[in-house]
């Protein structure tokens, strides 16, 4: 009773808010995030069982590009070299002005399956990204779309049979891959592959959920049938991104979208190598959040809000709190890191990514205070290059 009596109504406060808080955010790690996870090791279970039904229909692969010779070359031949029964490559030279349109050229003379189009240089929209996508949809031959970037590289030749594998249920309109970044030695790389690992844990886990909200274009199909009945990107050129996050938020339900996170369906990106462009890239993207769906927007807003607040609280605790208080928000914080971590390097393991030491604490810490700055400091002017 000594003990108790001890503890101030301050305490009893602090202790009762931390408890609550951590209770949100251990399930949020352990519900959410740690649900591709759960997938994953499920999928491996069953990797012996043959499927009941296997995809086998025509498949448009979409790459917009814009001044990408050098991607083009590195990269393209991996697309053009899937090894499926039926699919083409789209490519959109948007505007490009340098070697692109030679590069695609000399693809053109070896390879049956490229189809060009192209957006003029002097077209002078918000989004040119978005005009070059709906060329290549109206350009497609086929009614399943698989889309991603010129500077981006599939991790096997099987990528399109697996994204496509899901399209077999004619229910399914949207699919959700994983696209990563490569490891580089910069210490910039770090946060970029972390920031993209947990944005990734989170849109994909939702989606497994039943609550898809999002989608990335490096790595991302639907049916063209869909994307026409939505009227495209009708009500969104206003904006400068959300060709990929947007239109999937528009899409997607519960229902019709399936998420692909083997290793085969894996397809890999350059990372940026400056702070500047991939926070302008960041911003960018944001920029699009506010349009989301309410429902996608308050579930958005719950773990970040959560997770400043237990923060606010750990510090509260320690300068305000008793000693017992102090020790009590330690283990909190401790329990939340090895959690954490836990979902994280597992994560990133089986989706053929290095691990993370401790430093996702300051990065769990210094993300969402830098999305919450761009968010508020956004202007309504959008930025007409993508």
């Amino acid at each position: 009773m000594d003990i108790y009596s001890n503890i101030s109504i301050l305490d009893w406060c602090l202790i009762g808010v931390l408890g609550t808080l951590l209770v949100v955010q251990l399930c949020y790690w352990l519900v959410i995030m740690l649900a591709p996870l759960r997938a994953i090791s499920r999928k491996t279970k069953n990797a012996n069982q043959k499927p009941e039904t296997e995809f086998s229909e025509g498949v448009s692969v979409i790459v917009c590009a814009r001044n990408e010779a050098s991607n083009l070359r590195m990269y393209l031949q991996a697309l053009l070299e899937q090894e499926y029964k039926q699919f083409e490559v789209v490519v959109v030279n948007d505007g490009s002005q340098d070697a692109t349109q030679e590069v695609l050229d000399d693809y053109l003379i070896r390879y049956p399956n490229l189809r060009l189009t192209f957006v003029p240089v002097e077209a002078r929209i918000i989004s040119s990204k978005k005009l070059a996508l709906t060329l290549a949809v109206k350009a497609a031959k086929y009614d399943i779309l698989l889309l991603t970037d010129a500077d981006c590289r599939p991790e096997t030749r099987h990528w399109i049979r697996e994204m496509s594998a899901p399209f077999a249920d004619p229910a399914i309109e949207v699919v959700l891959g994983y696209s990563p970044y490569f490891s580089e030695h910069w210490w910039i790389n770090d946060i970029i592959r972390y920031d993209t690992l947990f944005n990734g844990l989170h849109y994909l886990g939702r989606a497994i959920l039943k609550h898809p909200y999002m989608g990335v274009g490096r790595n991302l199909a639907y049916r063209k049938s869909a994307f026409l009945r939505a009227h495209g990107f009708s009500g969104q050129l206003s904006f400068r991104a959300g060709d990929d996050d947007l239109l999937v938020n528009r899409l997607a339900t519960g229902r019709n979208t399936a998420v692909v996170l083997s290793r085969e369906s894996l397809i890999w990106s350059i990372p940026e190598t400056r702070l500047k462009n991939w926070l302008q890239q960041k911003r960018r993207h944001l920029s699009v959040a506010p349009s989301y769906r309410l429902s996608s927007r308050v579930s958005l807003f719950i773990e970040p809000f959560t997770r400043g607040l237990f923060y606010l609280t750990l510090i509260l605790a320690f300068v305000f709190g008793s000693a017992p208080v102090a020790a009590a928000a330690l283990l909190a914080l401790l329990l939340r890191l090895v959690v954490q971590l836990f979902v994280i390097n597992r994560s990133a393991k089986a989706l053929g990514e290095l691990p993370f030491a401790l430093d996702v604490l300051y990065m769990d810490i210094i993300l969402p205070l830098l999305s919450l700055f761009f968010l508020s400091t956004m202007s309504k002017k959008q930025n007409t290059r993508w």
